[in-house]
């Protein structure tokens, strides 16, 4: 570990057990305290210095990582790194461990939910907004190792953002930072300050996208975390293959969302009619309007997507 730290620090370090050997008699019976700290070139490690010119090493507590965890499609040029991994092949059902005494959790912010895991518009809003003034520091959900750090020009919408891995598997998505205070292959614990909230890339206002993947296939983060009082919904989660739908959210039944995730979407084309797609899917038009909560005098336009069934 003494070989890490900075020929500043070992400087200071001399210098103070130099000193130690003229303190006083009367110095050595005063009562000892803290009166700074140094960091490292470990961010898991410090050095406390005391009134009476002496120091130690203090250990933070590194997260108890193992990297074989971390080796399975490890890319940091890729920010979907599993897109060759089709949802059928993922089993129904997978038991996560996301906290226990061992294994942290921190809310990466918190805050009212602006936007959330939705269709919106005519594109698929896969993570949870949650407003922010910009500088507000974001933390890291869960002790991981950070795959992916992107600038607003590599990151296809993103802005700047940064990707951790889990050791269960999940990866956490942090967007439309307005910096990062991490690097790739960093260590980081739940709670470590992991950049800083901003408004960059495809964004309309300052806030925190956050998204929650399993081999790249995202779920709403709703579903594990209450952002508004930043609380853990459980320790232990079921991710059930029927998340992994636009339509399928927290608050659901398990028959509400595998509903959802069967529904048949028609996108609007030049000429289409409620009556003429109600034939081509086998449905009615009052059952076309009562799923995407419109009228039959509704006016269609191209590019919109409806609910058929």
């Amino acid at each position: 570990m003494k070989n890490k730290i900075t020929t500043a620090i070992l400087s200071l370090s001399s210098l103070l057990c130099s000193a130690q050997t003229d303190l006083s008699a009367e110095a050595d019976s005063a009562e000892v305290v803290a009166i700074d700290t140094v960091r490292t070139n470990d961010r898991y490690t410090r050095i406390i210095l005391y009134s009476n010119h002496t120091w130690e090493y203090w250990d933070l507590g590194r997260p108890q990582i193992n990297e074989e965890d971390f080796k399975d499609h490890w890319s940091s040029d890729v920010t979907h790194a599993y897109n060759d991994v089709p949802l059928a092949d993922l089993p129904d059902e997978i038991d996560l461990l996301l906290a226990d005494s061992i294994h942290n959790y921190c809310a990466p912010i918190t805050g009212i939910v602006r936007s959330r895991f939705a269709f919106r518009k005519k594109r698929e809003h896969k993570g949870t907004d949650i407003p922010l003034t910009i500088g507000d520091p974001v933390k890291a959900a869960f002790d991981g190792k950070v795959r992916v750090v992107k600038s607003p020009k590599q990151s296809g919408g993103y802005g700047n953002l940064v990707v951790i891995r889990h050791s269960n598997g999940l990866e956490t998505y942090y967007g439309h930072l307005q910096k990062h205070n991490v690097e790739v292959d960093d260590i980081v614990k739940a709670g470590d300050v992991i950049g800083y909230g901003g408004n960059t890339g495809r964004s309309t206002g300052p806030h925190l996208h956050f998204e929650v993947r399993y081999q790249s296939h995202p779920f709403d983060p709703e579903r594990i975390i209450n952002f508004e009082t930043g609380e853990l919904r459980d320790s232990i989660f079921i991710l059930k293959k029927h998340y992994f739908n636009i339509y399928s959210h927290y608050g659901q039944t398990d028959e509400e969302s595998i509903d959802a995730s069967k529904r048949k979407i028609h996108t609007v084309r030049s000429g289409d009619t409620l009556g003429g797609i109600a034939a081509k899917y086998g449905t009615t038009v009052n059952n076309i309007c009562k799923l995407n909560g419109i009228t039959s005098k509704k006016t269609l336009r191209i590019g919109q997507r409806l609910i058929v069934r």
